[in-house]
């Protein structure tokens, strides 16, 4: 990842929009890949436990998002694809909630903009770190799941910090990821009613052109990370079928080679240009409620309260 941002803040990226698809295309192989190193017992148990944690995690974000979007004066649509993005999975969730509050592509770029360098910080501090504070395996595989954007630096952060922190990181990673369904469908609700309240506002003669819009854009597909699953099934395979196959251990072992080469690919998508785009007050929204929300699940975790 480090080597990748050198190269995009150096060279202008010839092949960004390329780089871009093959670097996620090559995630999500790896990720289903790292499942044939996992035990299906250790991927329920953390998950099952994450489900709490990452609910009660993404009403604190979302909320403190709002908050600091209002102070720092960041335009709505920016202000609630950054808190979702931080809330739930990133980019993913951008993705799937963009659509239904009708942002604009420069809305979108901003917010991804800020969370995708967010995550390339995330994932060269946060093993450190870690190892700093003395924190164990679940502990850090919990902290990575619950604090770090996207899941190639989740799964990044966990696979260098240990086996049982990637198991844990991955899994909650999931519980966290699944909220973004009910998030997007409240999202496109709250929209239906405000474009509602806005037609009586009209009357009955006058139909709201932009509550048309709303009631188009709120159907649009959900951006779920569904190769979570297949890493799911593969953990599901080496647990009960014929386990510790030597074929599964390879394939875990090709995947990580292929989760080195994704967050190189991962990392030339930083430039200089994108770091222009992304603006001051999005990125100080961002980085202020990442901060916080890590701080905060770590304490958390560190005091006892939180544990797998």
């Amino acid at each position: 990842m480090a080597i990748g941002v050198a190269f995009g803040l150096i060279f202008e990226h010839p092949f960004a929009a390329l780089s871009r698809k093959a670097s996620k295309i090559l995630l999500q192989l790896s990720v289903i890949g790292l499942g044939f190193g996992m035990n299906l017992q250790q991927v329920l148990k953390a998950g099952k436990s994450g489900f709490l944690y990452t609910l009660c995690g993404i009403a604190f974000a979302l909320s403190l998002g709002w908050l600091l979007g209002k102070l720092l004066s960041v335009p709505s649509n920016s202000s609630y694809l950054i808190s979702v993005g931080t809330a739930i999975c990133g980019g993913s969730a951008i993705a799937a909630v963009a659509p239904v509050i009708d942002a604009s592509d420069e809305q979108l770029s901003v917010s991804i903009g800020t969370v995708f360098i967010l995550n390339a910080v995330g994932l060269i501090l946060f093993p450190p770190l870690g190892q700093h504070l003395q924190l164990t395996q679940s502990q850090f595989g919990l902290w990575a799941a619950l604090a770090i954007h996207d899941t190639s630096s989740v799964v990044g952060a966990g696979a260098k910090y240990g086996a049982i922190a990637l198991a844990v990181a991955t899994t909650v990673k999931l519980a966290r990821a699944l909220w973004i369904v009910p998030v997007a469908l409240a999202t496109a609700a709250l929209r239906h009613k405000q474009a509602a309240l806005e037609d009586i506002d009209l009357g009955d003669d006058e139909i709201s052109v932009e509550t048309e819009h709303l009631k188009k854009t709120s159907k649009h597909k959900i951006h779920w990370p569904w190769f979570i699953l297949f890493f799911l099934l593969a953990a599901v395979m080496n647990t009960y079928l014929a386990p510790g196959n030597s074929a599964y251990s390879l394939a875990a072992k090709i995947a990580k080679v292929g989760l080195t080469g994704t967050l190189f690919l991962i990392g030339t998508g930083i430039s200089r240009r994108s770091l222009r785009e992304v603006g001051i007050r999005p990125l100080a929204q961002g980085i202020t409620l990442w901060i916080i929300v890590a701080v905060v699940s770590l304490l958390l975790i560190r005091g006892g309260w939180i544990a797998i």
